[in-house]
């Protein structure tokens, strides 16, 4: 029999990765009686805007999209991240709605705004004998953050992630110390 002269050798403890399966919910406008898609509005999310499998699943969805007759409303309210591929006069912009109608590509409007804009209202794109409805998401937003108590539930006193720019950040600090948010 062996001696060992340490005490046995206890287990540290560690921790594993657990993977979260990840569900991303988009929005599709279809014909009334007929499975015919007339508009995919998709909202970014934080794994379609870094690199890895979200982003590469979600770019072969937009390609798919893009090459069909669908509409799509690509909707980009965050400020991190790699924004979604496109050629033309894009303007640097903290937000990005893309507006890209399938009878008019390649061309395609894009709204580009700052933090310190609002979101701008834009036409919903429908088959082209209907009236197209103004899609007001400020107004959207602005109604459920209200009905949903977020002033009371977010922290504002920290600095956003990412930072804002210097100038934003001086302007975010004043209203948010305006409405009684910041100390």
């Amino acid at each position: 029999m062996v001696a060992y002269t340490t005490a046995p050798t206890l287990p540290l403890a560690v921790r594993v990765p657990v993977y979260d399966e990840i569900h991303e919910a988009y929005l599709e406008v279809r014909e009334v009686g007929a499975e015919v898609v007339i508009a995919a509005i998709e909202i970014l999310s934080p794994s379609n805007k870094r690199p890895g499998e979200g982003r590469r699943v979600y770019e072969t969805k937009r390609e798919r999209v893009l090459a069909s007759v669908t509409h799509l409303i690509e909707i980009d309210l965050l400020r991190g991240g790699e924004p979604m591929r496109m050629s033309g006069d894009i303007a640097r912009a903290d937000y990005r709605i893309l507006i890209s109608r399938g009878d008019h590509r390649p061309r395609a409007d894009l709204y580009a705004f700052g933090v310190r804009q609002p979101i701008p209202a834009f036409a919903l794109p429908l088959q082209r004998e209907d009236a197209e409805p103004r899609f007001d998401l400020q107004t959207l937003l602005a109604e459920l953050y209200d009905r949903a108590g977020y002033d009371l539930a977010i922290d504002y006193r920290g600095e956003p992630v990412p930072p804002l720019s210097a100038e934003d950040a001086v302007w975010a600090d004043a209203l948010l110390r305006a409405q009684g948010l910041r100390g």
